[in-house]
C-alpha cells in the first residue's frame, strides 16, 4: 500500500468520523476489523491490500492527531476560507484539508508541497474542478502564511 492510498484512507475515516461522532480509536478499530475491512474491498480498490504495520502505525497517528487539532485546522479552513462559512464547505474536502494542513504541520517526513499536491490530487478524485480549485486556494494561502 502507498502512503497515497494510506492518506485516502486517512480521509475515509476523517470524514466518517464526522458523521458517526466515533472517537479516532473506535473509527480504528471498526474499520480495520477483519470481517468490515474485507467488504470495503468490493467498494474502492484503494482497500485491496491492508495496511501493514508501519502504515497502520501512520493512519492512525494522523486520524487521532487530526481529531486532537481539529479546532485548529478548522480555524485555519475558517481563516483562509474567505467569504465562506466552515459548514458551507462539504465534509469530504474539509476532511482533505485538515489531512494536508495536519501533516504540514506535523508529520516531520511530509513536505507541505507533498501534502498540498497530494490533498489536490485527492479532491480531485472525489470533486469537481471549483472544489479542486477552493481547496488548492486554501491550501496555497495557508501554506505561504503558516507551513513555511
Amino acid at each position: 500500500m502507498t502512503r497515497t492510498n494510506a492518506r485516502e484512507i486517512v480521509v475515509h475515516l476523517i470524514y466518517g468520523i464526522n458523521y458517526t461522532k466515533e472517537t479516532a480509536d473506535e473509527a480504528m478499530v471498526s474499520r480495520f476489523a477483519q470481517d468490515y475491512y474485507e467488504t470495503l474491498q468490493e467498494e474502492n480498490d484503494i482497500y485491496a491490500e491492508r495496511p501493514n504495520q508501519k502504515q497502520l502505525a501512520y493512519i492512525a497517528q494522523v486520524v487521532k492527531g487530526i481529531e486532537e487539532k481539529q479546532e485548529e485546522l478548522n480555524g485555519y479552513i475558517t481563516k483562509y476560507a474567505i467569504g465562506w462559512h466552515l459548514d458551507r464547505i462539504s465534509r469530504l474536502a474539509r476532511s482533505i484539508m485538515q489531512l494536508a494542513m495536519y501533516e504540514s504541520l506535523y508529520v516531520e517526513d511530509v513536505p507541505t508541497s507533498a501534502a498540498i499536491s497530494e490533498a489536490v490530487e485527492l479532491t480531485r478524485k472525489y470533486e469537481d474542478e471549483d472544489v479542486v480549485s477552493f481547496v488548492n486556494g486554501i491550501l496555497g494561502s495557508f501554506a505561504r502564511e503558516v507551513a513555511q
